[in-house]
């Protein structure tokens, strides 16, 4: 009976897990897609950079707070760390926003490549689940 209990709660404790995650990379994705559409339509407003900011903070956390996959395959493994760093790709994308430094486009690189792999991994991972 205790092993059920054990059982429920990790079920119970994962599946809270999941809905968290996924809600944090849902508003994270959405915030960044949002915040880079912005300038293409040329309503580039100074908010932008801390929406995108604010998306990629929510899409790391989101990235952390997925429970573990317990006996997954080392290629599952492998695309679900590049998600991880999908997000810090986002981040550093992020930081090029707020540096004055930087050239005013270098941000698009990250957005794209962090784009591509989360395209990547969004069709990856579910075949490899099967």
């Amino acid at each position: 009976m205790a092993n059920k209990k054990k059982t429920h709660h990790n079920d119970s404790n994962s599946s809270r897990r999941t809905l968290m995650s996924n809600l944090l990379v849902t508003a994270g994705l959405l915030s960044i897609m949002t915040a880079a559409f912005l300038p293409l339509i040329h309503t580039a407003a100074l908010w932008t950079r801390y929406l995108y900011a604010f998306g990629a903070v929510l899409l790391l956390s989101g990235r952390f707070v997925a429970p573990r996959i317990e006996n997954a395959p080392i290629r599952l493994r492998r695309l679900i760390r590049i998600e991880i760093w999908t997000a810090l790709i986002f981040v550093a994308g992020a930081v090029f926003m707020f540096l004055p430094s930087a050239g005013g486009k270098d941000w698009i690189a990250f957005t794209l490549a962090g784009g591509l792999l989360t395209v990547y991994t969004s069709i990856m991972i579910p075949r490899q689940k099967l």
